[in-house]
C-alpha cells in the first residue's frame, strides 16, 4: 500500500515529548498528528478529522504499550506507526483483504500436490535474495492485487532459475487478463490461478512491457510477441506442512504462500520476528516466501521464515518480514504453492 516515510518514530514519540515538551503532551501528540498527516498526504474534513484522529490516537497507544511489552521480553517483534494508522482494525482487514483462500483446480484434472524426496536434506539456512532470484520490494498501492505480487515473485524466481536473468515481471498482465481463471483483479486473485493463466496464455510480459497502474484496467494488453516468461503447471503445499514448505523452497525456489493478516499486530509490524496472535486462520494476503533460517536454540522465535511483502519497502523490514517457524503460524502453509516450468523434450 502507498505511502511516503516510515513512522517508526512516531509511534514512541509521545512518550519521549511527555518528559521533555515543555509544551505539555497534548501540544506534543498535536504536532506528531501533523507530522503523520504531511507524511502521508492525508487531509480530512473537520468531521472526518477528529473520528480519524480518536483512531490515530488509540492506535498509537496500542503500539506504546505492544513496545514496551516487548522491550520487558513478552514479544519477539516490535511495532510502528505507518500509513494505516487512522484506519480501524476493521476497515484496515477489508482495504488489505485481497485473496481467495484454497488452491486452483487446473482446467480437466486435479492440482499437483509436492511430493517430498527421502533423501533431501535441507540445510539451515536459504534467503533467495543472495542468490539473485528476487526484485526489488514493490508497492501494490490501493490495489487488492496482493495474489499478482505474490504470484510474479514466484515467476520471477523461476525465470531466473531458468535463464539467469532477473526481470521484474507484469503484476497488470494478471490483474486485467487473468479473470477466466476467476481472478478479479484490484478485487481479490490467487496466486496458483494466476499461474494457470500463464501456463494457458503461453507467458507474461515484463513489467517494462506492462506497466502497473495500481487499478483494474481493460482490455487486456498482453503482447504475446514480448513474452517475458513461462510457466507449464504449479505445485501446491499439502495444507499447513511446513516440512514440505521447507524444502519446496529449498529445491524450487521462492514460494507464493497465503497468510492470515487481519491482526493489529500485522497491521503495525516494524520489525522482528512476528507470530500470530491467535489460533484462528483466514487467509487474507499474499506474499512470497524467500527464505528461512533453522536456529538450534529452542527458545519461542528462533527460526523463521522470510516473507517479501507488497506494501513497499517502508512497511516492516524494510518490505519483509520475519516469521515465527514451526507452528503454522497465520496459515503460512496451507495456500502455498509454486509455478514450475517442465524442460524442452529434445
Amino acid at each position: 500500500m502507498r505511502h511516503t516515510v516510515s513512522l517508526w518514530a512516531v509511534a514512541t514519540s509521545f512518550l519521549v515529548f511527555q518528559r521533555t515538551s515543555t509544551a505539555g503532551p497534548a501540544v506534543a501528540l498535536e504536532e506528531a498528528w501533523k507530522d503523520w498527516k504531511a507524511t502521508n498526504g492525508k487531509e480530512y474534513l473537520e468531521d472526518e478529522e477528529n473520528f480519524r484522529r480518536t483512531i490515530w490516537e488509540k492506535n498509537l497507544w496500542m503500539i506504546q504499550q505492544h513496545n514496551l511489552e516487548a522491550s520487558l521480553g513478552k514479544h519477539t517483534y516490535r511495532l510502528g506507526m505507518n500509513h494505516f494508522g487512522d484506519l480501524t482494525n476493521k476497515e484496515y482487514t477489508q482495504r488489505t483483504n485481497c485473496i481467495y483462500s484454497g488452491p486452483a483446480e487446473p482446467p480437466g484434472g486435479n492440482v499437483t500436490l509436492f511430493q517430498e524426496s527421502a533423501t533431501l536434506e535441507t540445510p539451515k539456512e536459504v534467503d533467495w535474495r543472495k542468490k539473485g532470484y528476487v526484485t526489488r520490494v514493490k508497492d501494490q498501492g490501493n490495489c487488492g492485487s496482493c495474489w499478482a505480487f505474490s504470484a510474479t515473485g514466484a515467476l520471477e524466481g523461476l525465470h531466473f532459475k531458468t535463464t539467469k536473468r532477473l526481470v521484474s515481471l507484469s503484476e497488470q498482465n494478471l490483474i486485467d487478463c487473468s479473470g477466466k481463471f476467476h481472478n478479479c483483479g484490484c478485487g481479490g486473485g490467487n496466486a496458483s490461478r494466476a499461474f494457470l493463466y500463464v501456463q494457458h496464455n503461453g507467458g507474461i510480459n515484463s513489467e517494462k512491457t506492462y506497466p502497473y497502474l495500481s487499478k483494474n484496467s481493460s482490455p487486456c494488453r498482453y503482447d504475446p510477441q514480448k513474452a517475458e516468461a513461462k510457466c507449464t503447471s504449479f505445485v501446491a503445499i499439502p495444507k499447513g506442512d511446513e516440512r514440505a514448505l521447507e524444502r519446496a523452497l529449498f529445491s524450487a525456489g521462492p514460494v507464493s504462500i497465503a497468510f492470515d493478516s487481519r491482526s493489529r499486530e500485522f497491521q503495525f509490524y516494524k520489525s522482528g520476528i512476528f507470530s500470530c496472535p491467535w489460533s484462528d486462520k483466514k487467509l487474507t494476503h499474499a506474499m512470497l516466501a524467500v527464505g528461512y533460517v533453522n536456529s538450534p536454540e529452542v527458545r519461542k522465535g528462533s527460526s523463521y521464515w522470510i516473507l517479501k511483502n507488497s506494501w513497499s519497502k517502508l512497511w516492516g523490514e524494510k518490505g519483509y518480514m520475519r516469521l515465527s517457524k514451526g507452528a503454522n503460524h497465520c496459515g503460512i502453509a496451507d495456500g502455498a504453492s509454486y509455478p514450475i516450468l517442465a524442460p524442452v523434450k529434445e
